[in-house]
């Protein structure tokens, strides 16, 4: 995969991954409030993996945003990576959920 992550797909892939799971409904988007709806409405606990690691690529994603028309520095790709770490430990957490 390249060094730095475009934030939309990465936000297109995590919604993707949640929302291959069968839940009540799905999960519309990674603000703090479609996060906390979300986890409500699928009876998700807050203090789970799945809901720590939304709020952390949101806020993660976040900071990407405001970072985008910077050059490529050493803090982006750092960002960058986080993401991409961040998003496998999202399915990994998904998959564990489903297992059960």
């Amino acid at each position: 995969m390249s060094e730095f992550v475009n934030r939309v797909d990465a936000q297109r892939a995590i919604l993707a991954a949640v929302n291959g799971r069968p839940w009540r409904e799905e999960l519309l988007g990674l603000s703090s409030e479609a996060i906390r709806r979300w986890t409500e409405v699928n009876g998700i606990d807050t203090t789970s993996d799945i809901n720590k690691l939304l709020r952390a690529l949101s806020e993660r994603l976040a900071f990407l945003a405001n970072k985008s028309q910077e050059h490529l520095s050493d803090e982006y790709l750092r960002g960058s990576a986080d993401v991409l770490q961040m998003t496998e430990a999202l399915r990994a957490s998904l998959d564990s959920v489903a297992s059960r």
